[in-house]
């Protein structure tokens, strides 16, 4: 039996636009990033990947369900790796209350075993949030420039910043999400 090797494994989408594996074609993840002016191509043969994006990045989304139902996601996170990819490895991985509990082993074995970047999130609105942001930012010599003034941030944030443009906006998205309701409390 033939094995068709991919055939965009290492395609570039151009600025605005994300090439998307067909089978999230119908997802709520798709959906948000075309609300968010995100253009997409849908594409059957993109390899292991999930996503690419026009940063030279590739994606893919370790949901919730792959994390509960045991370790057959760590096979296909090992093919990411292996791919042989000229992008920008970045893994998303859902971090809820169901799966929390499996998150830290998850988090060793994509950093510290495959040497991948991970980022958390809560689910596929924030993903497609996070892939627009990315997206969006054209200018990355602009976040380069920001780490002086990210003198407050964490060290995961700050080594994440160089690699991942429109990390920082969207790390100040968040913070502006959780402050915004408390100062309103103390300002009433």
């Amino acid at each position: 039996m033939e094995t068709k090797a991919p055939v965009v494994l290492n395609s570039l989408p151009p600025y605005g636009h994300v090439i998307a594996s067909e089978k999230w074609r119908n997802s709520s993840l798709i959906q948000s990033l075309k609300g968010g002016g995100v253009k997409i191509l849908f594409e059957n043969e993109l390899g292991v990947a999930d996503f690419h994006l026009p940063n030279k990045s590739c994606v893919l989304y370790v949901s919730e369900c792959d994390i509960i139902a045991g370790n057959s996601y760590k096979r296909k996170l090992v093919r990411y790796r292996n791919g042989s990819s000229s992008f920008q490895e970045l893994v998303l991985v859902e971090n809820t209350r169901l799966s929390e509990q499996y998150f830290s082993a998850v988090q060793k074995f994509v950093v510290f075993d495959l040497g991948l970047t991970l980022l958390p999130v809560s689910g596929q609105t924030e993903a497609s949030q996070l892939i627009a942001q990315i997206v969006s930012s054209e200018d990355k010599t602009t976040e380069l420039q920001e780490i002086p003034s990210s003198k407050g941030l964490s060290w995961p944030i700050k080594s994440m910043q160089p690699h991942i443009p429109g990390i920082l906006n969207v790390w100040r998205q968040k913070i502006k999400w959780i402050l915004t309701p408390l100062i309103n409390l103390l300002c009433q």
